[in-house]
């Protein structure tokens, strides 16, 4: 099957779609609460030094980067796809193509708070932990916590699965979603054993940071309620403007639809009809006319 077909095929969404939206139903509420659990499971393990530490340090001496260098060069181009920046542009320029065609904010809404929100908590927990990274490492064996690093959880893992899993969040067919989310479990999965590989992530860093985008991916429904008010807000806003730059009429109809005219008419009557002389009107008069002085020839 040609490329262009599948692509062409991958967003066949309605103009102005109106729902329904994801909800926060028991499954995505069970595979949120499983993924909490996992995520504080991976903290406490690495807070206790435990056999994920042990993990970490051996795959560090490991140094894939050493054992299959042929891949290096492919590898360290593929990255990029979980890095903030570069992704970010890709990602809103297609949303926000989808925006301008269904006439709708929330793509580009959904996606701006999926990052503030992920952002916000990866960062958090990375200058509270402060742990370095497997180059800066000084002590074998340690989880080198609070040493002024930001490495855990893994920024590059958590913002490609949030930034690629958001297009499958977003898309209203199945055929869409069931494509985007393969093809968003790629990109999630492959940055983050790439980063391994590179010897810039510890394993357990990767593990949380897939954690912590799955997080924000389940729990986006709780978000939609915000999203829909700061969308009515921001399109209120714009027929505002438009409304108050658009020019206004100077001249309005009367009341029976006929126009008015500017001179007034005063002292203006019709005399009844005489037996035998025909119609006979009297032009009305102006203003100009009534105040001035009558005649004497």
């Amino acid at each position: 099957m040609r490329t262009d077909r599948i692509f062409s095929r991958l967003e066949q969404e309605p103009h102005r779609p109106c729902g329904p939206f994801p909800r926060m139903s028991r499954v995505r509420l069970g595979l949120f609460s499983v993924t909490v659990a996992l995520y504080l499971a991976i903290v406490v393990a690495v807070l206790g030094t435990t056999w994920l530490v042990q993990l970490d340090w051996q795959v560090m001496l490991f140094r894939p980067y050493k054992q299959w260098p042929a891949v290096h060069g492919f590898l360290d181009a593929f990255v990029v796809l979980g890095q903030r920046g570069p992704t970010a542009v890709l990602v809103a320029a297609w949303l926000g193509w989808r925006s301008w065609r269904q006439r709708t904010l929330r793509p580009l809404l959904a996606l701006g708070f999926a990052l503030l929100t992920l952002n916000a908590s990866v960062g958090a927990v990375k200058i509270g932990l402060g742990r370095l990274g497997p180059h800066y490492a000084t002590e074998i064996g340690s989880a080198e916590l609070w040493s002024g690093g930001d490495i855990f959880p893994s920024g590059h893992t958590a913002n490609a699965v949030v930034t690629w899993g958001i297009l499958a969040y977003l898309a209203t067919t199945p055929r869409a979603r069931r494509w985007l989310s393969v093809i968003g479990a790629v990109f999630a999965l492959g940055v983050g054993a790439t980063t391994v590989y590179l010897g810039t992530h510890w394993v357990s860093d990767v593990l949380l940071g897939w954690a912590a985008g799955l997080l924000i991916l389940l729990g986006l429904p709780w978000g939609e309620p915000a999203i829909a008010r700061v969308e009515a807000f921001l399109l209120a806003l714009r027929d505002r403007f438009m409304t108050a730059g658009a020019p206004v009429s100077s001249s309005s109809p009367s009341p029976a639809g006929q126009p008015v005219s500017t001179r007034k008419l005063v002292g203006s009557r019709v005399p009844a009809q005489e037996p035998g002389n025909g119609a006979r009107t009297a032009l009305p008069r102006t203003a100009d006319e009534a105040h001035a002085p009558a005649s004497r020839y």
